[in-house]
């Protein structure tokens, strides 16, 4: 996909829309120009997980934790992330096999409301799918974050999602458990990991009946460079195990269920 050679082109700040042309998508193309185009062709012709982010994620002072990049295993390449419940909607669909791009903020909606007033809204995050269809979503640290002017653009790009067949969702935080366990497998989930050629498939024999980690583990070779190839098992979903019960050595492990979780699916 690209951008193609002619789009409208805007100035920073600048809103034109068109009160009878519906949604109008705004982006940044790959020289860095804005672009404002109509929502609907913009879903059918850009790749908006190429794209970096339209607009910087704002610094909150106080806030343990500020903007940063999160390193993609499904891409090889950095994701702006704007918040610590961001980057933890991060890991669970840099997990996801039906995912093959992410982006952080890459578009910024515009729409009318019905007495004429433009409105706009950035999502947070963009993930494309294997069918080619994407998730633009939003990650609220809680409910009601956000308050009323969030739920109310939750409304209008939901909306805007639906018409093209795409997806909006705010996604919920996970519980402490699964996150820590999913931050915890994240530290494994570059291909150094894997360790040498013939290791990951020793490590996946290991456990073709569930079996304890450690005993799985021990079965296929000395545990330091095991347990690296593990891990790395675990994140990319050749093994499976609980990840809504706390990791440990007697965690039961085995291969994973072969239909994968679904479309922005849990960390489970």
């Amino acid at each position: 996909m690209s951008t193609g050679a002619a789009q409208p082109r805007v100035r920073a700040g600048q809103v034109a829309v068109d009160r009878r042309s519906g949604f109008e998508a705004v982006f940044l193309d790959p020289v860095g120009q804005t672009v404002q185009q109509r929502w609907a062709d913009a879903a059918m012709t850009v790749a908006f997980e190429e794209l970096p982010p339209v607009s910087a994620f704002p610094v909150i002072p106080g806030r343990r934790w500020g903007p940063g990049l999160w390193w993609s295993a499904t891409t090889g390449r950095h994701v702006a992330a704007g918040s610590n419940a961001m980057r933890t909607q991060l890991m669970v669909l840099d997990r996801d096999p039906h995912v093959t791009g992410l982006a952080g903020r890459p578009v910024r909606l515009l729409w009318r409301e019905k007495r004429g007033r433009v409105r706009s809204w950035v999502p947070q995050l963009f993930a494309r799918y294997r069918d080619g269809t994407g998730l633009l979503a939003d990650c609220p640290s809680h409910p009601e974050a956000g308050g009323e002017r969030a739920l109310k653009a939750a409304e209008a790009v939901n909306q805007a999602c639906e018409e093209i067949g795409w997806t909006y969702r705010r996604l919920a935080p996970l519980d402490d458990v699964p996150a820590a366990n999913l931050k915890w497998l994240a530290g494994y989930r570059h291909p150094r990991n894997a360790d040498r050629p013939g290791l990951t498939p020793a490590v996946v024999e290991a456990f073709t009946r569930p079996r304890p980690l450690i005993e799985g583990a021990q079965a296929a070779g000395d545990l330091l460079e095991v347990l690296p190839a593990v891990f790395h098992a675990l994140w990319h979903g050749q093994l499976a195990t609980d990840l809504n019960a706390p990791l440990h050595e007697r965690v039961l492990v085995g291969l994973r269920d072969q239909s994968g979780p679904g479309k922005a699916g849990g960390a489970g």
